[in-house]
């Protein structure tokens, strides 16, 4: 029996997850997006199956209703949804990276008898837009869903049948434990990134070298800041009180290691740094987290012509793909002066396995 997906937003999320549900034969996606050449684009490039022109006259043939759309206009459109035609049966969810707010605003939907599960898949991409989706985007990441506690299980397992043709790992949590694990380790380290590029164009006026130094591994730690600053603003609004929290930790901890320069104890010092060393590599590299994930590979390569084509070429022999490819300079604390990144764990170690079978090469993984 063929179920209707009705997708409102068609960025990279809401492309993506209409790529991935087509592998499912027995789905029609029909999509909506504000923006009426991405609509078209979407269609175009087989992204979604059937366009809607209008979002209410497409609600009433829907079997599942996903807004990929912020969360501010989630919730805006939620608060539209009671007047709209729709399935006794129908399912809806979203995609936004904050749940406390969205479930608060679902409350009056769950009072009229329609069901509303909150989701957030745990992906992203370098790329954004509809040209960007990728049906493997989910694949192997975290698909966090925040259902009301006395949700019917029987409506819970319907959507997560529905997405699991996606290969995500669907867990369900609640709204205000998301909230605050997304807080630590994806909302509040761009909050950092953010800081720590604003110190170095403080530091850049004084010292211009400095932004030719911040090439390396600077560059690296601080990636996320690029990241989009309408969406981080609505996340940083949306998820305030957590953020608060954060920082005041954070606080803490910066008084903590003010203290240990202070005292100058050299044993602390390097356990301090023991202990990040410790915790840091015991994290997973093998799947995906909070944040989007890049998965980068770095080489030692000697320095002669031709170097980087051979290294390309043995991998496009092996039909191994690329997303980058980049040269450090400044390589202190940084393995390796070539970078390499690829779209899955899976690309990066067919990669590393490629370069030894090829070369003398040493490969690393950050």
């Amino acid at each position: 029996m063929q179920q209707t997906i009705f997708i409102i937003g068609l960025g990279l999320i809401g492309g993506s997850l209409a790529l991935g549900l087509k592998r499912n034969k027995d789905v029609k996606i029909i999509g909506y997006d504000a923006n009426g050449h991405t609509l078209r684009t979407a269609k175009r490039i087989s992204v979604i199956d059937e366009m809607a022109i209008n979002i209410e006259e497409s609600t009433a043939s829907a079997d599942v209703i996903v807004f990929a759309t912020p969360v501010s206009e989630t919730i805006r459109l939620m608060q539209e949804m009671p007047k709209w035609q729709l399935k006794k049966q129908v399912i809806v969810t979203d995609t936004g990276s904050t749940k406390k707010e969205i479930m608060k605003a679902a409350i009056s939907l769950k009072e009229q008898g329609i069901t509303f599960i909150g989701g957030h898949p745990m992906a992203g991409s370098h790329k954004s837009g509809v040209e960007a989706a990728r049906a493997i985007l989910f694949e192997n990441a975290y698909y966090l869903l925040t259902p009301f506690e006395d949700e019917p299980k029987e409506r819970i397992q319907a959507l997560i049948n529905l997405l699991q043709v996606t290969k995500a790992k669907l867990v369900q949590v609640e709204a205000e434990e998301h909230d605050h694990m997304t807080a630590v380790v994806s909302h509040f380290p761009h909050l950092v990134a953010a800081s720590l590029v604003h110190q170095l164009s403080f530091e850049n006026e004084q010292y211009p070298f400095t932004k030719q130094l911040a090439a390396g591994g600077f560059r690296d730690l601080t990636r996320i800041a690029s990241a989009n600053p309408v969406v981080w603003r609505d996340i940083t609004l949306q998820n305030r009180k957590e953020l608060s929290a954060q920082l005041q930790t954070w606080t803490d901890e910066m008084t903590k290691l003010q203290n240990l320069l202070s005292y100058a104890d050299s044993s602390e010092i390097e356990d301090y740094f023991s202990t990040a060393k410790r915790i840091r590599d015991d994290l997973p590299i093998n799947t995906q987290g909070a944040m989007f994930s890049v998965f980068d590979l770095y080489v030692d390569v000697p320095d002669y012509p031709g170097v980087i084509s051979e290294i390309t070429g043995y991998l496009a022999q092996d039909n191994i793909s690329i997303t980058n490819i980049r040269i450090v300079e400044t390589r202190e604390d940084v393995f390796g002066i070539l970078v390499i990144s690829f779209q899955s764990t899976d690309d990066r170690a067919k990669a590393v396995a490629c370069i030894a079978n090829n070369t003398t090469f040493e490969t690393y993984i950050s």
